[in-house]
């Protein structure tokens, strides 16, 4: 598996510090750039592709949160701040983790292993996805198994994601980026940073609603595009 290129995004001296120190000890890692407010990191993804970023709540010019609700399909993303109070808010986001300064070295490594565990999902078990007809999900401490076919769609709350069947609501502790490189590709769609939809299960559509099994379904500002190529 390549490298994951990522930049952090800090207005901190001594945090982009630790930052490029912790970067450089992890060998999976490749850092692209470093910026001290969020409007320098937009001009640059314009124009060049990450994988990862680390991004400072608390910045000049445009917030982090802010920052991260103006990206149409955000990379992977881990928060680093001092204020605990934002953790709900990035976990609504899908962050991938949230690290409360000061973080050691360990506690970046977990973070950043998250973040690797989801890229090889991503990469490789994906063709073995399209040939299955079924994922086994982690639901109240117990591996279920949920058929494709009965998937109506996946909702996301905070660092739950709600699993909506024909028959059943299934809830696990999971980001909808994850749930999103486990489910093949040509029978499912991203609609919003919150929703994904079983292509099959589709009724109608316009360009601000999904409606699948008799319900409505929002459809994000940067996802349209999807619901054009259907």
């Amino acid at each position: 598996m390549s490298n994951i290129k990522c930049i952090v995004v800090e207005d901190e001296p001594l945090a982009v510090k630790v930052l490029v120190d912790y970067i450089s000890q992890v060998p999976f890692l490749e850092l692209q750039a470093t910026f001290k407010d969020a409007l320098l990191a937009t001009d640059y993804l314009r124009e060049h592709n990450t994988d990862l970023i680390f991004l400072d709540i608390h910045l000049p010019k445009l917030k982090g949160m802010a920052f991260l609700k103006t990206l149409a399909h955000p990379p992977a993303v881990i928060i680093t701040t001092a204020y605990h109070q934002y953790a709900v808010e990035g976990f609504n986001l899908n962050v991938t983790d949230y690290l409360l300064k000061p973080f050691g070295f360990e506690r970046f490594l977990v973070a950043v292993n998250k973040v690797k565990t989801s890229q090889r999902v991503l990469h490789e078990p994906k063709e073995n996805a399209e040939q299955k007809d079924y994922l086994f999900l982690n639901v109240q401490k117990k591996k279920v198994k949920i058929l494709f076919a009965d998937i109506v769609y996946v909702e996301s709350q905070r660092e739950y994601i709600r699993i909506v069947t024909t028959s059943k609501v299934f809830v696990s502790k999971m980001s909808t980026n994850e749930m999103e490189e486990l489910l093949p590709s040509h029978l499912f769609k991203r609609i919003h940073r919150s929703f994904i939809v079983s292509v099959s299960k589709i009724e109608s559509y316009t360009a601000e609603a999904v409606d699948v099994n008799g319900v409505s379904i929002p459809v994000g500002r940067g996802y349209r595009d999807v619901i054009e190529n259907l």
